[in-house]
């Protein structure tokens, strides 16, 4: 797989690196919350055709490194 992606107009390579944590660092991301976090964290990059390079679920924060295209419109300027 190469590291840059193609569009008919370009070449791009946008990654991100999202921390999402709890108000005050609670400890409440456990077992069944957990999993339902990383499912629908799946299910949303799905939908806006984006990928996750890695998810990491913790109990008081997550690391989210994802790869979302760029938007067409703005490739084309308007």
């Amino acid at each position: 797989m190469s590291r840059f992606r193609k569009l008919s107009q370009a070449i791009w390579h946008c990654q991100y690196h999202i921390v999402w944590t709890p108000k005050y660092r609670y400890r409440v991301i456990t077992d069944k919350i957990g999993v339902e976090v990383d499912s629908c964290i799946r299910a949303f990059s799905e939908q806006l055709h984006s990928e996750i390079i890695e998810l990491n679920v913790r109990m008081d924060h997550m690391h989210v490194l994802v790869m979302i295209p760029p938007n067409r419109k703005m490739l084309q300027g308007n």
